[in-house]
């Protein structure tokens, strides 16, 4: 009980700090976080199917349509097979319009997790696709298809346990509630006590310079009022995956 009131404390203070401060990078005028009241925003995927308000509490992910500018994408009736071998080491090479980001992959830890990714991205589900919600001093999420929060990937899979931090660098998947994973991930641009409910798959080992690039990027209003919305075109420009 205590810590739980200790996390939604600092949550609070955390919200409050941003208003106004230097580092904000939003273009408008209405302060950071003004959309979510005392709940930190989280990565969340606003689907038909998540909760009332998940869109204004977290890392989201969702839908099965397209953004037109990022092409057809292949739309899939379950998850893939499993792929991977857990035993093995695999990497991404994630290149985006802002720089190149190598991440280590925990297939130990979250070996569907890691299958899912490694298997849209050696497909090219991910190539082109937008960042399309960017929270300096939080994290920056991408991997819908439509580039609007509400894509994925035409199907969901389980979570699994959380046994990491939420540390800068960390690679989590978005979702619109328990076991909704789809494609859309997020990276933490800095250290942020979420609670243990997106499951961590990877980290970046070179290039946090290209997170904080993105995590700069200008950012909007979206229709939610939520401080998040890029006013400047960020995109995976492609991810190569190796193993050993």
């Amino acid at each position: 009980m205590f810590r739980s009131f200790a996390v939604t404390l600092l949550v609070v203070l955390i919200l409050l700090s941003a208003c106004g401060t230097p580092t904000d990078n939003s273009t408008a005028s209405q302060p950071y976080g003004s959309a979510v009241s005392t709940t930190a925003p989280a990565p969340v995927s606003d689907t038909p199917a998540s909760p009332p308000g998940a869109a204004n509490a977290t890392p989201a992910s969702g839908g099965a349509s397209t953004d037109p500018s990022s092409g057809t994408k292949k739309q899939y009736s379950a998850p893939p097979k499993m792929q991977i071998d857990p035993n093995k080491t695999y990497m991404a090479v994630i290149d985006t319009t802002k720089g190149k980001l190598t991440v280590e992959l925990y297939a130990k830890d979250a070996p569907l997790t890691v299958n899912n990714f490694v298997f849209l991205a050696r497909d090219g589900f991910y190539r082109n696709v937008k960042f399309h919600r960017i929270m300096k001093n939080f994290m920056d999420q991408t991997g819908d298809p439509l580039g609007t929060g509400t894509g994925g990937p035409g199907y969901n899979f389980k979570d699994e346990p959380v046994t990491r931090e939420y540390t800068r660098g960390t690679l989590a998947m978005a979702n619109s509630g328990a076991n909704t994973n789809g494609s859309q991930f997020f990276i933490m641009n800095q250290d942020y006590p979420l609670d243990k409910n997106y499951t961590i798959f990877g980290k970046v080992t070179d290039g946090l310079a290209t997170v904080d690039a993105i995590a700069n990027t200008p950012v909007t209003a979206g229709a939610g009022g939520e401080q998040s919305s890029p006013t400047e075109d960020v995109r995976i420009k492609d991810i190569t995956i190796t193993e050993k």
